[in-house]
């Protein structure tokens, strides 16, 4: 490698898969001048470029068959590319499709040892982790059980206990976390947290964008098998989600007949002057302007607080308040007031909306205004309070009656 910071260098990827049309392997060798005629190439990914350092946590992220996984199998070597190179060093860990270097007929305690050689320990170092991988998976009942048996959710435990007890340099992790339970997705983010801690590099492919914004420092944008954004966690969510929005805009374009939309959003004071800093506890009125091109009936406008990476904190409508709206048409404003809006310090955006009486929204102003709210620096997080203090006591002992 060029640089010997970065542990993954991807360069120029590309992959093309032929999807056949065929129905049978009968019909192509019959037919095998027509059989060329009936496939066709899809390129999964384009050109793709990265350079991963050590220590860093890297997100990909994307809609459906934008090419995630994939990448993730070319960086673990499962799979070659049509053209480009991947280099990486150090050992690699890989969790990337349910069950994978299991064998269904083999119990849980033999394929323990039959992945972690597929991922470079010996039988003696399995035997000294061995005990550690079965505890942290919690299915010690099943262990001598045939893993056919086994329900999604004890092959990811047995899977991901084993990849995080040989030591790796990197961890490639697909969505496979999604199928456990609650508690263990917890024990595998503070394991994954600890692997930060330690400085290994990690590649997560997920839909779950808060999890991104939480655990990764850079997050890359996949589309058709291209990078469109490679920076910030921040910047990558913010991104998708509004390429999320305009495509449920565009889905719901027949739901808005009347051309209505929401012009613009302004953040005011008690004294209506605008503002863009508050303070937690302050009053705040969001000024709501929309516009229609014919009439509409029976429409709510709502307004939400998000924060930078598109998590909403607040959300309110006119239909939760109880308030009906009279026909629209051409420009109406909107007051919504916000008595004691108790957020934390940072920064957010405000969103406004526009839905039917009992329908969802219909079209939607993503990122009308820009808030930031300043304090003492007490407290993180999306939730203010008017004031915190703390005090200490010391334990008073009773002394004994007897």
């Amino acid at each position: 490698m060029s640089d010997t910071a970065d542990v993954i260098q991807v360069e120029q990827l590309s992959k093309r898969f032929t999807i056949r049309k065929d129905k049978s392997i009968k019909e192509r060798l019959v037919n095998a001048t027509a059989s060329r005629r009936h496939r066709e190439d899809f390129w999964a990914l384009r050109d793709v470029s990265l350079s991963i350092p050590s220590g860093s946590t890297i997100g990909l992220i994307g809609p459906n068959g934008s090419g995630k996984s994939t990448l993730l199998k070319a960086i673990g070597g499962i799979i070659q590319p049509t053209s480009g190179t991947v280099r990486r060093r150090g050992r690699l860990a890989a969790l990337l499709e349910l069950g994978a270097g299991f064998h269904p007929d083999l119990s849980g305690r033999e394929n323990v040892y039959l992945n972690a050689a597929i991922l470079g320990l010996s039988t003696k170092q399995t035997d000294q982790y061995f005990e550690s991988i079965v505890d942290f998976s919690g299915i010690e009942k099943f262990i001598d059980s045939q893993v056919k048996f086994y329900s999604s959710g004890m092959y990811v435990r047995l899977a991901f206990a084993v990849a995080v007890h040989v030591d790796p340099d990197i961890l490639l992790v697909d969505e496979v976390l999604a199928v456990g339970d609650e508690p263990f997705q917890r024990k595998c983010m503070d394991r994954i947290k600890q692997f930060q801690q330690e400085g290994r590099t990690i590649v997560l492919v997920t839909h779950a964008l808060d999890q991104v914004a939480d655990i990764c420092d850079r997050a890359v944008v996949l589309e058709n098998g291209q990078v469109v954004v490679d920076g910030t966690a921040r910047d990558a969510i913010r991104t998708l989600r509004a390429d999320f929005d305009a495509q449920t805009a565009s889905d719901r374009v027949d739901q808005n007949p009347a051309g209505a939309k929401v012009l613009s959003i302004q953040p005011t004071g008690p004294d209506g002057r605008p503002v863009q800093q508050l303070v937690p506890g302050e009053d705040l009125l969001l000024r709501v302007t929309v516009e229609a091109d014919k009439p509409l009936d029976d429409w709510i406008v709502g307004v939400g607080i998000d924060t930078p990476t598109g998590q909403q904190v607040f959300g309110t409508n006119t239909q939760l308040l109880g308030v009906r709206m009279d026909r629209l048409v051409g420009r109406r404003t909107i007051d919504i007031r916000l008595a004691g809006l108790a957020l934390g310090e940072g920064d957010y955006h405000v969103h406004g909306a526009l839905a039917h009486w009992n329908g969802p929204a219909f079209t939607k102003l993503s990122e009308g205004a820009s808030l930031s709210v300043e304090g003492p620096r007490r407290s993180i997080g999306p939730v203010g309070v008017r004031d915190i203090s703390a005090t200490a006591h010391d334990e008073q002992l009773v002394p004994d009656a007897g």
